[in-house]
C-alpha cells in the first residue's frame, strides 16, 4: 500500500468511520432509555375503562379489582368475570359493556395492553410496599383520575433507589417512613 492511500484512511476514512459509530451508539442508547423508562406511555385498550369513574367517583378501592396485590408480588389484571360481577346487571347496553360481554361469554381474556413494567431482571414485591402503607397513588399516579390510563412514573433503578433513600419527600403522607433497601440483591435476584 502507498502512502498517500495510507494517509487518506488516517486523515478521512477513520474519522468518519468512528465518528458514525459514536453517533449511532449514542442514538441508540437515548433512544432505548426513553423506551426503558415509559412515561407518557398511554396505549389504547380493547375496551375503554375509565379508572376516573371506578376508583375515583364509584371510589371502588384499587384492590377489589386488583386482587392479590396485599399478599402476593403481582398486581392482577381482573377477570372478565370480575367485571361481570357488577356489568350483568349495570349498563348492558353500552358499547363497552357490550363487548366486555362478549369476551366474556366467548371465554376469552380481554387482550389488554401492559402499561407498566419493570425489567425482567429485577424483583419487585407488591405486597411488601402495600402492607407498608405505600399508596398506589405513590407509583401509578393520580390514577383514580385518569379516564385512560398512562405511565406517569419512571419504573427504573435510580427512581426505585430514590423513593426507597428518601421516602419521606416521596410519601409524606405516612407518619412512620422507613427507608426502603438499597443493596443490590434486594432486586437484583
Amino acid at each position: 500500500m502507498s502512502n498517500s492511500f495510507i494517509d487518506y484512511l488516517l486523515r478521512i476514512r477513520i474519522p468518519v468511520i468512528v465518528f458514525v459509530a459514536l453517533a449511532s451508539f449514542a442514538v441508540t442508547y437515548y433512544v432505548s432509555r426513553a423506551e426503558r423508562d415509559g412515561v407518557g406511555y398511554t396505549p389504547d385498550q380493547p375496551i375503554n375503562f375509565s379508572h376516573k369513574l371506578h376508583a375515583g367517583d364509584m371510589k371502588i378501592d384499587c384492590q377489589y379489582c386488583h386482587t392479590g396485590v396485599e399478599t402476593t408480588r403481582f398486581a392482577t389484571i381482573p377477570s372478565t368475570q370480575l367485571c361481570m360481577n357488577c356489568h350483568a346487571v349495570a349498563r348492558t347496553d353500552r358499547p363497552d359493556i357490550i363487548r366486555l360481554t362478549e369476551y366474556y361469554n366467548s371465554g376469552k381474556p380481554i387482550p389488554w395492553s401492559r402499561i407498566h413494567r419493570i425489567p425482567d431482571y429485577a424483583y419487585f414485591n407488591h405486597s411488601s410496599h402495600i402492607t407498608a402503607g405505600i399508596q398506589c397513588q405513590s407509583c401509578h399516579g393520580d390514577i383514580q383520575n385518569m379516564e385512560k390510563v398512562g405511565q406517569v412514573n419512571p419504573f427504573t433503578m435510580g427512581a426505585c433507589l430514590d423513593c426507597h433513600r428518601n421516602p419521606e419527600q416521596k410519601m409524606p403522607y405516612l407518619k412512620q417512613v422507613k427507608q426502603g433497601p438499597d443493596y443490590c440483591w434486594a432486586c437484583h435476584r
